[in-house]
């Protein structure tokens, strides 16, 4: 087994994914436990510990029932599992809208206390000091854009981006100024096909889609949407892979048979005294 010392140099880090811009696209999951990130880590380059956590774990409507603790839980076991991958962690809601010295604050903390290799927090045009403040403390951020789970009750709910030329000429502003804060990347999410092309073309830094357009530099989904994992509704942007719903529930049902019918444990998985 690797030393951390040399898992930590052949991580894929923030600045080599950036360089990759309109190059081989970079692929992207979502983990949260140390099981799965093991699983993932040698096949993709890119592990984002979203807030998304708080819905596919905890059960939690939205996103914003993620916090700190709850990130740097799920960030640290991920950070366990990985030693290829460059790691990215969502800034929940409320550590850093209200200012870039809380902004700071929050990003190191998850640093500090994870490990991890970037932060990633949504915005654009009015985070645009966060992201600066974040960038210039040495630490990498990628941003979001497009549509923003955060904000999901501020919008009234989950609205697709880009559909007016108001729409997009905002659009258009926040990958630039996601872009200049000095992010080394950018999702973006929920955006029409043409837009996100269209903000790909532009920007300088990969785009990461997510509901957007084949055309951005790589693509990211939750790992539970696309290994057929998730119990409520799956978005339509999601192909999944797998159907790991089917897999578990037939197995609880014959674990149940088994059990009822006492053929489980059988002699194989029972100890018995020597001699």
């Amino acid at each position: 087994m690797a030393s951390d010392a040399t898992a930590a140099s052949s991580r894929i880090t923030p600045a080599e994914l950036s360089a990759r811009k309109g190059g081989t696209p970079i692929v992207c999951l979502t983990a949260y436990t140390y099981p799965v990130a093991r699983l993932l880590d040698p096949h993709v380059d890119l592990l984002l510990v979203g807030d998304s956590v708080a819905m596919v774990l905890h059960g939690h409507k939205t996103t914003l029932g993620a916090t700190m603790e709850m990130m740097i839980l799920h960030g640290q076991a991920v950070m366990r599992g990985t030693r290829r991958a460059c790691v990215v962690l969502d800034m929940p809601a409320g550590s850093y809208e209200s200012s870039p010295a809380v902004a700071l604050a929050s990003a190191q903390r998850l640093i500090d206390e994870t490990g991890c290799d970037a932060v990633k927090l949504e915005g654009g045009v009015d985070v645009v000091e966060q992201i600066a403040a974040i960038t210039g403390a040495g630490i990498a951020v990628m941003g979001h854009i497009g549509l923003q789970p955060q904000s999901v009750e501020k919008d009234g709910g989950y609205k697709i981006k880009g559909g007016t030329d108001a729409a997009i000429a905002t659009l258009l502003a926040d990958a630039k100024a996601v872009e200049r804060a000095g992010a080394f990347s950018m999702v973006i999410e929920g955006t029409m096909e043409p837009v996100a092309a269209e903000i790909t073309r532009r920007a300088t830094i990969p785009t990461i889609g997510i509901g957007a357009s084949a055309a951005c530099d790589g693509q990211i989904l939750v790992v539970d949407d696309a290994i057929g994992l998730t119990v409520d509704r799956v978005p339509k942007f999601v192909k999944e892979y797998a159907s790991l719903r089917d897999t578990v529930a037939k197995a609880a049902v014959h674990y149940a048979e088994d059990v009822r019918a006492r053929a489980f444990p059988g002699p194989e998985h029972i100890f018995q005294p020597k001699g």
